[in-house]
């Protein structure tokens, strides 16, 4: 797997949860402290997101960081 697909596949886990949490790309933005960009670009693999980042969209959904990676 290369790394554009993995930071694509994270990013359409992360789609998948917060849809299922009900959640707009907006209020993730502001429980994480981002803008709506910056979760539209992670949601869509554009960026290489760091592991903190990961960690703080987690903790946003109130899921554990692996489930970002269960697919």
């Amino acid at each position: 797997m290369t790394k554009d697909q993995l930071s694509k596949r994270v990013g359409k886990r992360i789609i998948e949860i917060r849809s299922k949490k009900g959640l707009s790309q907006s209020d993730l933005a502001r429980a994480c402290g981002k803008d709506r960009q910056a979760i539209e670009k992670i949601e869509n693999g554009k960026v290489n997101s760091t592991t903190y980042s990961l960690y703080i969209i987690s903790k946003a959904l109130e899921v554990d960081i692996y489930e970002l990676f269960k697919f």
